[in-house]
This record gives C-alpha cells, structure tokens and sequence, in this order.
C-alpha cells in the first residue's frame, strides 16, 4: 500500500504526539514493504525530500516558527501557509497514493488536502486528536465563532474520519459525520523501549510530564503536594510552557518549595521515560486530553497514574482501573494522593494495561482503517 500523510510538523524535527504518531505508524508501514510520504515544513537540512527510516519526507513548505510569540498559542498564518503550499504537490502526485492521511489539528491543511483529492479515487482519512468545541471561547475570546466554524466545516466533508479516543469519537460524532463512521485507533508507545529504560539517577517520587499550560493545571498539582505529601518526598515537574514562570512562584510559596523541582523541557525523549521508571506516582490533573500518551507512558514505566475525573479528559478511559481519577480539585486531587502515597494501588497492574498500546498494535489497527478506506469498505 501506498500511504501519504499531510503533517505540517515532521518527528524528530519537532516533538510532539501528532508527529509521533505519524512517525510510529510510518515507519513500521514502511519496515512492513509499504511506501509512506509526509508532506511536511523543511524542517531538516539537505534537500527537500530525503529518506529517514524508510519514509521520504517531501518539504513543501519553509520552516516557520509554530506559535505566536505574544501568547504561545498555535499561528493561524503558519497553518494557513502549509495548507496553501501542500495543495499543488499532493495534486501532484496523489494518483501514486493508495490513501491521503491528514492529521487534525490544524484544520486548514485537511481542507486543502480534500482539495488535494478532488475528483480523484484517492480517499481521505483524518485522524482526530480532539474535537475543541466550546473550549474555543476561551481560546480565541471574541474570534471563538471562527474557529468553531473552521471545526464545523472540517468534520462536515466528506472523508475517513479516526479518532484517537472514544470522547473525541463522541464529539466528533455531534458536530459531523455520523458516530458509526467513526473508527478509534489511539495513540501508542513503544512497550519495550520503555520497559528497557533504566532508571534516572535523580528522580521523584511523583511525577508529572507535560506541557505547561493552564489546561493541564499543574497548580492544583503543587497546592495538593503541599497539603499531603509525607517528609521527604519529591515532586518533579518536567517540561515547559507559558505557564511556567507563574507555577515556579506559586511552588517558591509553598511549605515544600525545596521538594519541588522544575526540570524544564528534556530534549531526550528517553530522560523523560527515565524519570517515570524512577517515579512511582504520576499525577496529570489536565482538565482536556483527546488522549492523555504521557498517562500511558507513565503506566508502562510502572506508575501509578492519578488522572482528572473531567468531562474533557480522555484520560480515565485510557487508564481505566490500572490507575485513579481526581476531581480536579486541590481537594480532589490531594485526597487521592494522599491515598496513593499511603500505599493504595489500582485494580489492574499498569504494566499490563499499557501493553494494549503498544505502537505495533496501533499501526497494525492503523493499516486497517487505511486498507478498509482504500478499498471502499469502510
């Protein structure tokens, strides 16, 4: 099979889970004798199309930053300029792939790729990360109908839609295509590779790894620390964002200021799995996960996962009864830690739940959702 995916964003030049699990599925398509192309930014030196693990990566677009520099929120230029520079060389050569994959979110690449496809037998498959709905007022203020429009309109053409969770399958089923066209393949880890991991030198009793944004409320997290955690224990804090300057001085205000520790961002993929298997508590009261991949990774490294009890987190359904659920309260979250420090342990081992996830699994259930596409059998 002949598979292409329109990302602006290319693994390992830029991090993140969209792009990894563009790279996970692609290259094991490719280790299997499938061809894989990604439509990407140049975000790699040499020429515009190289070979990396199997897949050509074909630049279609410039490097360009990918967040404003005001708020760190996601360009709309930049999305709207990779969407208008994929459509020409995708139409190009759409008649050699079997199937078009589109990563959603951003929106406007996946329109253009529909353009891509027009009048052609090549089908479209989206994979969805998240549906935002309402969590648009708060993201664009005044500009929200813009963006719920923009949302509206991409799950309304025609296409393959996945999404990488029941909840995201949920709301996507309420804004656009109907519940039963929806496939759901998650997002996925490499079981072994984490296991392998050795443990950090210096680590924490709990950890938590992730963006620091406001959404995944890491002061909810500092203020339960502060309330229950026993003498001695340690809190890390590994990643960056906007929010963090904010959450240093909050944890220099606390009781236990000297036990909490701001990493910042790991470059290294594999420190930040070293952390986990160090760890023996990962916390992530994030209040909105499509998916929630660190929850999972932490699971694999033998965590145990204290997720939020939240209408917008997919975390619990990820988790399931190999870990616990908050509310997203100081107090929700404090009670639960507290219970878990104290030696309370999940129904299921972690370890066990993880495995599902693993990556060859998940590009296996891929490879079927983009063969059942292709074939008009969806």
């Amino acid at each position: 099979m002949n598979v292409c995916f329109i990302s602006n964003v290319i693994y390992p030049f830029v991090t993140g889970g969209a792009e990894k699990r563009i790279h996970e599925i692609g290259t094991r398509l490719a280790a299997n004798g499938h061809d894989v192309t990604v439509y990407g930014r140049h975000f790699w030196d040499g020429p515009k199309e190289i070979t990396h693990e199997g897949m050509t990566l074909r630049a279609v677009s410039p490097n360009r930053e990918l967040y404003t520099d005001d708020d760190g929120r996601r360009s709309i230029g930049e999305a709207l300029e990779f969407a208008k520079d994929v459509v020409v060389p995708l139409r190009r050569h759409v008649d050699e792939h079997d199937v078009v994959v589109a990563s959603v979110f951003p929106y406007f690449p996946v329109l253009s790729s529909k353009l891509g496809v027009l009048g052609t037998d090549t089908p479209l498959v989206t994979t969805w990360h998240e549906v935002w709905g309402d969590y648009w007022d708060g993201y664009l203020g005044h500009l929200a109908p813009f963006g719920k429009g923009v949302e509206h309109a991409t799950a309304r053409i025609p296409q393959h839609p996945i999404a990488v969770s029941e909840l995201t399958a949920g709301r996507l089923g309420d804004i656009g295509p109907e519940r039963e066209q929806i496939r759901t393949v998650p997002n996925g880890i490499d079981y072994e590779q984490i296991r392998d991991t050795p443990p950090a030198e210096d680590g924490f009793d709990v950890l938590f790894a992730g963006r620091l944004i406001e959404d995944k409320r890491v002061d909810i997290l500092l203020r339960a620390f502060d309330q229950v955690a026993p003498e001695e224990a340690t809190l890390g804090i590994v990643g960056d964002g906007p929010e963090r300057s904010e959450l240093e001085s909050l944890a220099d205000s606390l009781s236990v200021a000297e036990r909490i520790t701001f990493t910042g961002f790991l470059e290294e993929y594999d420190d930040v799995l070293a952390q986990m298997q160090t760890g023996s508590i990962f916390a992530t009261p994030s209040t909105r996960e499509g998916f929630g991949i660190t929850a999972v990774e932490a699971m694999a490294a033998g965590c145990t996962v204290i997720g939020a009890d939240h209408p917008d987190s997919a975390v619990g359904e990820v988790v399931g009864d190999a870990g616990f659920l908050a509310d997203p309260t100081v107090e929700g979250v404090a009670n639960v830690l507290d219970r878990v420090l104290a030696g309370a342990e999940p129904t299921t081992e972690p370890r066990q739940r993880a495995q599902r996830f693993d990556w060859d699994q998940v590009a296996e259930d891929a490879l079927d959702a983009y063969t059942a596409a292709a074939t008009d059998e969806w």
